[in-house]
């Protein structure tokens, strides 16, 4: 192409039936591109919804204890907690704390730190163990798989 005064820039697009287009404004003289307009942006939405379309969702999936679960219900729930993990989901752990079971903030430490230890093969803790309000929270990630 070369370098042309607009006047003549969009004399020259309108006889090729395309539309003159400003790519860079800012610069010293701006630079235009004759181009179809349409299909640019066509293009342009082709190409955002293509990495989108690969974009990972990070899926969080919840488990729920009390201050004083059980064996069973523990090796149950963690049973889940390794199914989670390992189909790449994040892991929120936490203990609720209901009424006055508040003052076995302890048993729930312990807890939430047992099911790092045990998964900790398949996930790597993100959070440690958090006291928030009634909650104590812990965060669990998959490890990458070789």
């Amino acid at each position: 192409m070369g370098v042309y005064p607009t006047s003549k820039a969009m004399e020259f697009a309108e006889e090729q039936g395309l539309d003159l287009v400003e790519i860079s404004p800012n610069a010293k003289p701006p630079v235009a591109k004759v181009m179809d307009y349409k299909k640019f942006l066509y293009e342009q939405k082709k190409r955002e919804k293509v990495l989108k379309a690969k974009a990972s969702k990070v899926v969080v999936k919840e488990i729920r204890f009390g201050p004083q679960t059980d064996d069973h219900d523990y090796e149950f729930k963690k049973r889940n907690a390794e199914k989670f993990l390992k189909d790449g989901a994040k892991l929120k752990a936490f203990v609720f704390f209901k009424g006055r079971s508040i003052v076995f903030k302890d048993q729930g430490q312990i807890l939430l730190l047992r099911l790092a230890q045990d998964l900790e093969e398949i996930g790597k803790v993100e959070q440690m163990p958090k006291l928030e309000g009634k909650r104590m929270t812990m965060f669990l990630s998959p490890r990458k798989t070789k």
